[in-house]
């Protein structure tokens, strides 16, 4: 007789032998829940273009910070989350309603074809329910954490964004200038939630932010022309292929850049070492964006794209690394 251990197992047809098996097909459920909210989770961050919704966020706490920086007051308190919340909720709603307006042209570029409107996987009524639940939840915020200022400047930025700029792209390539006003609001909405009136240090983080986007615009607008000339949106690269116009757009700016970054330090925002870090940055952006102007002679699409890419990439190195510069050079009341 071989020994117990070895000895085969006859199960009786009345006993379930396999009945442990259901844990793996648990485990799998499981599994496949946890990637069914990943992907919603996805989709809602690409709904809300949680990117460009951090960086208005971000150029807020500039805002709040040298605002309270003239005010003599800590920025780490409680009233800096309060703005933020507040300021990135309507900027996420305000995104969610642009990409339900844009949902059909958005399906007819293959950057944006797979967002989650055009793709299907969220639909429109539930696309503008977190839209508008967005911005008015967080203006109700912000009535009650900031001021009335704050809340009136940042509704507009939101209207501005959608109702004129988000349907204006359709029909002029004037709607990058108009669209450069809600992109540049946020340092002034950090700087108005302390100070609670515009003032012209405020003006001149705004403007900081207006003038930059123009060279990172004709950038993207150059990499993504095909794609923008197929949903019918008029680019300047769209309405003036050859791309002179875009160039000389960008240069133009990317000069003014200098003097306006420099506005801080006339306006006792911010000290010396503020003014030369931003003279040294204007520099190497005009310098890029110079380089951008090789569009026009590139021998192929490739490298055509390549100086454009170029560009953006430093576009957007710059800005951080100025606010920042900004920030640690602040002059104190």
């Amino acid at each position: 007789m071989p020994p117990a251990s070895t000895s085969p197992v006859i199960a009786s047809p009345d006993v379930k032998a396999d009945e442990p098996e259901p844990a793996p097909v648990m485990r799998q459920t499981r599994a496949t829940a946890a990637g069914a909210a990943a992907a919603r989770i996805a989709d809602y961050r690409e709904l809300f273009k949680d990117r460009v919704t951090l960086m208005v966020m971000l150029t807020a706490w500039a805002g709040f910070y040298l605002a309270s920086m003239r005010s003599g007051i800590s920025s780490v308190q409680p009233g800096l989350v309060e703005a933020l919340v507040g300021i990135g909720l309507v900027s996420a709603g305000s995104a969610a309603l642009n990409e339900c307006m844009e949902r059909r042209h958005d399906a007819k570029m293959i950057r944006t074809a797979n967002r989650p409107l055009p793709s299907g996987r969220i639909s429109l009524a539930h696309g503008l329910l977190l839209g508008f639940g967005a911005v008015i939840a967080g203006s109700v915020w912000l009535i009650h954490a900031t001021n009335f200022i704050t809340t009136v400047l940042t509704l507009s930025t939101a209207f501005s964004y959608v109702a004129i700029y988000t349907p204006l792209k359709r029909y002029t390539s004037l709607a990058t200038f108009i669209g450069a006003f809600p992109g540049a609001m946020g340092p002034l909405l950090g700087w108005t939630a302390v100070r609670g009136a515009i003032e012209w240090p405020a003006v001149s983080l705004f403007a900081i932010l207006f003038v930059w986007q123009f060279p990172h615009f004709m950038a993207i607008s150059w990499l993504y022309r095909e794609d923008y000339g197929r949903a019918g949106i008029r680019m300047l690269p769209v309405v003036q292929p050859d791309g002179w116009s875009t160039v000389l757009e960008a240069v133009t700016y990317a000069i003014l850049m200098i003097p306006v970054s420099l506005a801080p330090v006339y306006l006792h925002v911010a000290g010396p070492i503020y003014g030369v870090i931003a003279t040294i940055l204007g520099i190497v952006y005009l310098a890029y964006t110079i380089r951008f102007g090789r569009i026009t002679r590139a021998r192929s699409h490739t490298e055509s794209k390549m100086y454009a890419r170029d560009l953006l990439k430093v576009s957007v190195i710059y800005l951080p690394l100025l606010l920042t510069a900004l920030m640690l050079n602040a002059r104190a009341k």
